[in-house]
């Protein structure tokens, strides 16, 4: 019998090495079998999507607001309350701890001076610690209220959003000085770079996006996020600079920050607070209990598929490097009975429920 060696490359499985040495030497028919194996089990995993993975346990009680991955050291940074968790994202475990970040938000990171800082809004400034050994190094005020933090790579310069001073400070890692203080026209929330010196920031009062001049540190032109109430989380695709804004109206805003343009107005879920984008996907945690995927289908931005979460998961982060997606979590209790001072009462945490979910795309 002639053994012939078939092009089954339409899928990419069949374009694995391993592939081809089993290819030539299984007789023909019964390539036809393990064809059929193959391709069944390719779509059902490609059928699968994003899904949870796995659940690290944190503990503790308080809140959370924002997360960061951390490539290169294989490592997550979580804000909890009042100090900051470390999590080794390989082992799965709390490794370490950075204390006295009083209303912690967010973590921005200058690997090249091994330096992090933590933006604390309820202590008006930012904790600065050593990536290496997590010890805290010294502080640095800020506006009231700093809330997202970011590094810039081009300029080289720290930027912290405060939202009760509706400004950003900027500060240099090199000094921990303060080099400058934006008025932001309104609450900045979340920013996003592209590493060649573009910062853009939502602006959640007035519904815009804020576009940053870095080498000048000042506001160089702000558009309005039609049909976008109260932005919050944001994401960049870098390759197209196209903007992902969440936004409290259940809505993801994608704008083009060159013509000022909204694009495509995509539904999400409520309650979210957190984006991010990845592998040609954006993402929309969304508080009440779901992950929201927008990508583009025909040319055109829409949402693929909505996967629950848990309650509370309102924020996310994710690892270019893995692909996988950090979201906090917790199990709450029965929503207590609404008083005079508390006339829309929240649910009660319980203790020691405080975890991050870990999703594959």
């Amino acid at each position: 019998m002639v053994r012939r060696k078939r092009a089954l490359s339409f899928h990419p499985i069949f374009r694995l090495p391993w592939f081809n040495r089993v290819s030539e030497a299984v007789e023909v028919n019964h390539m036809k079998t393990l064809f059929a194996g193959l391709l069944l089990l390719a779509t059902a995993l490609s059928a699968a999507g994003p899904h949870i993975v796995a659940r690290i346990p944190v503990g503790g009680d308080g809140g959370w607001d924002y997360l960061l991955a951390d490539s290169a050291a294989h490592r997550l940074y979580v804000s909890h309350a009042t100090h900051v968790v470390v999590i080794d994202t390989e082992a799965r475990k709390v490794v370490g701890d950075i204390p006295d970040t009083p209303g912690v938000h967010g973590i921005a990171l200058v690997p090249a001076l091994g330096k992090g800082y933590v933006s604390n809004g309820s202590g008006n400034n930012v904790t600065v610690f050593d990536i290496n050994s997590l010890k805290v190094t010294g502080h640095v005020a800020t506006g009231k209220n700093p809330d997202a933090i970011i590094y810039e790579p081009a300029s080289k310069m720290i930027y912290t959003f405060n939202g009760g001073s509706s400004d950003a400070t900027v500060i240099d890692p090199a000094t921990n000085t303060v080099k400058a203080t934006i008025p932001m026209g309104g609450k900045p929330e979340f920013a996003a770079v592209d590493g060649k010196g573009g910062l853009w920031v939502n602006v959640e009062d007035t519904h815009e996006m804020a576009v940053i001049d870095t080498a000048a540190m000042k506001i160089a032109k702000r558009y309005v996020l039609e049909g976008c109430e109260d932005p919050s989380g944001l994401a960049l695709d870098g390759k197209v600079h196209h903007l992902f804004s969440v936004c409290g109206n259940k809505v993801m805003v994608v704008s083009d920050p060159a013509t000022g343009k909204v694009i495509a107005t995509v539904p999400i879920g409520g309650r979210s607070d957190g984006a991010a984008f990845d592998a040609g996907m954006a993402f929309s945690s969304n508080g009440e209990g779901s992950l929201t995927v927008v990508g583009k289908v025909k040319g055109n931005y829409q949402a693929i598929t909505t996967i629950p979460t848990q309650m509370g998961s309102r924020n996310i982060t994710v690892d270019p490097k893995t692909h996988l997606l950090y979201l906090p979590a917790a199990k709450f209790g029965a929503v207590p009975a609404a008083t005079k001072e508390q006339p829309r009462p929240r649910p009660t945490m319980i203790p020691d429920s405080f975890e991050i979910l870990v999703v594959a795309q």
